[in-house]
């Protein structure tokens, strides 16, 4: 049986939003559109995939069944896509990258000098974002490849790989901060010194402590405002350590340092061609040094 790709989009976008209207505004149609789509797809396949009992539509257990099939086929759909642009070769005229600072540089400055090399066309272009605002550049265009570290939840719109190197982050304050000369610091004590927050444009959200803050969208910023001692902050190490000026202390916290995931991402519904895909490849494939 064949299954309407719009309809199957229709469904993962509901069930990402919640909302029929909200997934209307996502994909430009109109609310009819969407419902009728949705109840084309539960005639096709036979069960029903959303109570439409309360004000929104919530998703049942044979929806939830059909789910991880419906994920399936767009996964494969995309496969094939990124196929068919690498035996086009229709090479891109220009890539933009945006990626965190959480990333370290050494990793990827082999695979631009291959790029460079390679595709000494097209025109490249980097940008440095943090968490939402990478999502946000995919998702508007802006940009065609990503990397940030690993979020908890994903659009529907974004493809994921996940990288084989990650990044160390530790907690980090000026060293004549007299929370430097402890041991060992709880977080009783890091609640009473002002916190360098990471706060991206698009989801402000990244707040761990209960005591006064200071906020940047740049992990570069916070690492100035630290060494200039305004408080204490989440930091990766290798930034401390390539861009510090050594007046910084890493402190000892329980449960850190910890190894933070990074994805590469794109958009699936706007896919980047040749250039693009083989700089996911490699970035894919990057082994840790």
């Amino acid at each position: 049986m064949h299954y309407s790709p719009e309809a199957l989009e229709a469904f993962l976008y509901v069930v990402e939003t919640g909302s029929f209207s909200a997934t209307a505004r996502k994909l430009k149609k109109s609310q009819s559109t969407i419902s009728t789509a949705i109840a084309n797809l539960e005639l096709d396949l036979g069960v029903t995939l959303f109570d439409r009992n309360s004000r929104y539509p919530v998703i049942t257990q044979d929806g939830l069944r059909v789910l991880p099939y419906v994920k399936a086929i767009f996964t494969a759909n995309e496969r094939l896509e990124a196929l068919s642009v690498r035996l086009t070769n229709n090479i891109e005229s220009r890539l933009s990258f945006v990626l965190s600072d959480l990333w370290e540089t050494a990793h990827h400055e082999s695979i631009l000098q291959q790029f460079s090399e390679r595709y000494p066309d097209t025109e490249f272009e980097c940008i440095i974002a943090e968490d939402d605002d990478v999502i946000d550049s995919i998702q508007s265009g802006r940009s065609h490849v990503g990397v940030l570290r690993v979020q908890k939840k994903y659009p529907v719109d974004i493809s994921t790989a996940r990288l084989q190197v990650g990044t160390e982050m530790a907690i980090f304050i000026r060293q004549d901060n007299p929370l430097a000369r402890l041991d060992n610091v709880d977080i009783d004590a890091l609640q009473t010194v002002r916190q360098l927050v990471l706060k991206t444009y698009v989801s402000p959200d990244n707040v761990l402590s209960t005591g006064p803050v200071w906020s940047s969208p740049s992990l570069l910023m916070l690492l100035e405002m630290a060494e200039q001692g305004f408080g204490w902050g989440v930091l990766p190490r290798w930034l401390v350590l390539q861009f510090g000026h050594h007046v910084l202390k890493e402190l000892s916290v329980e449960g850190w340092p910890q190894l933070f995931e990074v994805d590469v991402i794109w958009s699936n519904k706007n896919p980047p061609g040749p250039a693009g895909r083989w700089l996911i490849d490699e970035l894919h494939h990057r082994q840790p040094t």
